[in-house]
């Protein structure tokens, strides 16, 4: 892979109109204007980044989320670039430069714009939905899973969110034409983690094919996007740097707003980080390293004492969290500098963070936060409220939707629940399904619906399920 081709400034679609020669902007810094006056970009405001149907302003949502790893990710961008400059290796460019950090910037505000309602894991109800009810629906006598292919039974058995994201910026999103956002192809490709369909998915393989990259709907796009960049089944170098600052957001948000909510105290987080299973896993130089990081939070709360008498524990987390993040980025450029060969040829599977001093430190924050956040009983509470949110709207809308545009009729009550899908996302199915099989059609009604729930915000998704059930809220 070469830098030429990853940061071509060209897109899926080159309209023959003025709208982008005519602008002066840079044609990444018109996808940026592009994603934050979307729709999708604000809808993201009013979904979970860990805590689903919070009512705290403090807690962050997939909108702040983005937002910060968006600027992450061009530090990042610009860490690295600045010594793949200096050392005048890889014909790297000051132009190739601003291109290689706004496409990070653009990747980071979208890499989660895909995801449904109530987070992660809205994800993993949406997949056990479909595992539990795809083979006790019938369409014309036979059981849905034996209708569809392999392919379109895994998309939906391993729902995931990345390959909506790419499915909402190329088609779903209604700017100007059919072609969604119309992202330059570098952007698009920067923001696809597995570069492999649903039945390639390699639960313990390399990072890159733990999950799907892209539906069965759209895997001439995806083919298209390769094809423009000449990756050849590769990951596009940019990924790896917005997945390690993905890492770094949530890692250091998690713990922050844990501390904030009460689940965790800086005593418990500090007893935490000195364990044993973590310290005595380490020697030498990456030992030390380690400690000296843990040792600032101390010195944060000592300072603490002094300038925030009132609340020393929140200021040494709050200081600490930057000086992490700091940390976190070096190692980060560090990693992929490293590994630069293998990352352009296309041989590294691992994250960034692999063989760093940094790794502990990474894998400790992520155990710390799952067991004092995402198992804990409070949020056990409201992922079930989420759950019972979710499964009913499949619940209705998948059943009303089987039928939907053929020949059977489909009831009073399911029709009236098909008028309130978005005629966009309807018009999207119109063009997708004409001239398909009735396999096909059957496919993307389903994906019909998987999109409108993805479209929806965690408060949208609780209004519409207490509005049909005649819930006063």
């Amino acid at each position: 892979m070469n830098w030429k081709s990853l940061l071509a400034p060209i897109r899926l679609y080159e309209p023959d109109t003025d709208l982008y020669s005519a602008d002066p902007r840079s044609a990444f810094e018109q996808d940026y204007h592009t994603i934050i006056t979307s729709a999708s970009f604000r809808r993201l405001q009013d979904k979970t980044q860990v805590f689903p149907l919070d009512k705290s302003d403090f807690i962050r949502t997939r909108l702040t989320h983005s937002m910060e790893v968006s600027s992450i990710a061009r530090s990042l961008g610009q860490m690295v670039s600045e010594r793949l400059l200096e050392e005048q290796t890889a014909r790297f460019d000051l132009q190739m430069q601003a291109s290689f950090c706004s496409i990070l910037q653009c990747a980071g505000l979208i890499h989660d714009i895909g995801n449904p309602p109530f987070g992660h894991f809205g994800e993993t109800t949406i997949r056990e939905w479909f595992r539990v009810h795809l083979p006790q629906l019938t369409f014309e006598g036979r059981s849905l899973d034996k209708v569809l292919n392999r392919q379109m039974l895994q998309d939906f058995y391993r729902f995931e969110g990345n390959a909506q994201a790419l499915r909402l910026v190329t088609r779903l999103h209604f700017l100007s034409d059919e072609h969604g956002m119309n992202l330059t192809c570098p952007l698009l490709a920067s923001m696809i983690k597995y570069p492999i369909s649903s039945v390639q998915v390699q639960e313990n393989g390399p990072i890159t094919a733990k999950k799907p990259g892209y539906f069965f709907a759209d895997r001439d796009i995806f083919s298209e996007i390769e094809q423009r960049m000449e990756l050849r089944g590769r990951r596009h170098p940019l990924t790896f740097l917005l997945e390690a600052a993905d890492d770094i957001a949530y890692l250091t948000a998690d713990i922050e707003d844990a501390c904030r909510k009460g689940y965790l105290r800086y005593d418990q987080l500090l007893e935490e980080l000195y364990s044993e299973k973590y310290v005595d896993a380490l020697t030498g130089s990456a030992r030390r390293t380690y400690l000296s990081v843990i040792d600032h939070m101390e010195q944060y709360y000592r300072t603490g004492r002094e300038k925030a008498p009132s609340d020393p524990s929140g200021y040494a987390i709050a200081n600490w969290i930057v000086y992490v993040q700091q940390f976190f980025m070096q190692h980060a450029a560090d990693g992929f500098l490293k590994n630069y060969s293998e990352i352009m040829d296309g041989s590294f599977s691992r994250d960034l963070f692999a063989d760093t001093e940094a790794f502990m430190l990474h894998h400790a924050l992520g155990d710390i936060a799952y067991r004092h956040v995402f198992i804990s009983r409070p949020i056990f509470k409201l992922e079930i409220s989420a759950a019972t949110v979710l499964e009913y709207l499949l619940d209705k809308y998948i059943s009303a939707v089987i039928y939907y545009d053929t020949p059977h009729r489909i009831t009073d009550v399911q029709d009236k629940l098909m008028t309130l899908i978005s005629d966009n996302y309807k018009a999207v199915y119109a063009r997708e399904s004409a001239n398909k099989t009735a396999q096909e059609k059957l496919y993307l009604r389903l994906l019909l619906i998987t999109d409108s729930i993805c479209g929806m915000t965690d408060g949208h998704a609780k209004r519409l399920y207490q509005e049909l059930n005649g819930i006063d809220y």
